[in-house]
């Protein structure tokens, strides 16, 4: 554990997203880079040297030729996996084992006994996991919370819906590690479903549904794999009290990033609740509309108010991801790792598995 007020990362991989992080790691004023691993450090060095000449580091980050190298640093306190969900748990589990406080990319497993053993080894060895959502780190969810508590603005939650999709080009298909069944056995559900069953959980508090139903609604895998994943998938899930949701992921349909909780009172709709829309504010609104008979005359008026708050869209020290590394980090440095992340990830990835196990039977109703 480092003993300054800083948070020393290395990064297990040089997937797209990791380009991402590697600036918010810099803006989030507790931590600092150290290191890059690769398959090789000549890859590795390609990674640094590129993010570099974006957005540079008074001391680059060292490249490292091997995962097993930067799990031996003793310079490195945390260390971000977006490794394929395929091959992560040994990695994960290797870090705990090694000191290392882990942030994972989702989905965090393959399955649920597989993310299990991660917080296990997590839990042992005294580090703080964590899965990558940033928009559980937003300020405006925290407003989005307030809104729903007030009892007025949407009442009584009776509906849950979202959806996240994006429209993979020929190229995405034919080669991208998330169409393979090896590398991304979940597709376009641990992808992205991973959002929406999160968005649907955090939404009544991470209670658990009772039973899903779900539908693979489309599914294929790129030539040098064997196995199908799913490229259109949705779901029904059923709680206690009466309360549904719904939610789609695609890489089929285009950019799509919405959620919508609706009430006895009213609804609250967020239309970049994932991925922020370019700006300097996040903003959600809630919706009131009123019906009114007069004789003949019908009207439905609209009613909305909007709530923003000031959060820059992408890698500012505002932004999401940036409070993502930055509440990381202050975790890694009071020592004390906060189980509630974990608790998180693990429900997430139980609804994920309980609405996989439905889709395969044809949309059978699964009991959790």
């Amino acid at each position: 554990m480092s003993q300054s007020k800083i948070c020393r990362w290395g990064i297990l991989g040089t997937a797209g997203i990791a380009r991402k992080n590697w600036d918010s790691i810099k803006n989030a004023g507790n931590a600092t880079l150290t290191a890059v691993a690769s398959r090789s450090a000549e890859r590795a060095q390609q990674f640094i040297d590129e993010c570099q000449a974006c957005v540079t580091y008074a001391l680059a980050p060292r490249a490292i030729g091997t995962y097993e190298g930067l799990l031996k640093s003793p310079d490195v306190d945390a260390v971000y996996i977006p490794l394929p969900t395929g091959i992560r748990k040994e990695w994960v589990i290797r870090a705990a084992e090694a000191g290392k406080h882990v942030m994972v990319e989702k989905p965090v497993g393959c399955n649920a006994a597989d993310v299990v053993e991660m917080i296990a080894a997590c839990k042992q060895n005294n580090v703080q996991f964590m899965d990558g959502v940033m928009f559980m780190h937003s300020a405006r969810l925290a407003k989005l919370r307030e809104v729903l508590d007030d009892g007025e603005s949407v009442g009584r939650i009776r509906r849950i819906s979202s959806t996240f999709t994006f429209c993979g080009p020929e190229s995405f298909h034919q080669a991208n590690i998330r169409a393979s069944g090896e590398l991304e056995p979940l597709g376009c559900l641990g992808d992205l479903g991973w959002y929406t069953i999160r968005f649907t959980l955090w939404a009544l508090n991470f209670q658990m549904p009772r039973r899903v139903s779900a539908r693979m609604l489309s599914q294929s895998h790129r030539p040098d794999s064997q196995h199908d994943v799913p490229m259109e998938f949705s779901a029904e899930l059923f709680f206690d009290g009466g309360v549904s949701a719904t939610f789609y992921n695609s890489f089929l349909t285009e950019n799509q990033q919405w959620g919508i909780i609706a009430g006895s009172k009213g609804f609250a709709q967020v239309t970049d609740y994932v991925l922020p829309f370019v700006g300097c504010e996040s903003a959600f609104t809630v919706h009131k509309a009123a019906f009114h008979v007069d004789g003949c005359d019908y009207s439905m008026e609209e009613h909305t108010r909007r709530y923003a708050v000031y959060e820059y869209s992408n890698n500012a020290p505002s932004a999401q991801e940036t409070n993502l590394f930055r509440n990381f980090s202050e975790l890694v440095l009071r020592g004390k790792p906060d189980d509630f992340w974990a608790d998180i990830a693990l429900k997430t990835q139980q609804v994920m598995d309980a609405c996989l196990a439905s889709a395969r039977q044809d949309g059978k109703t699964i009991e959790l």
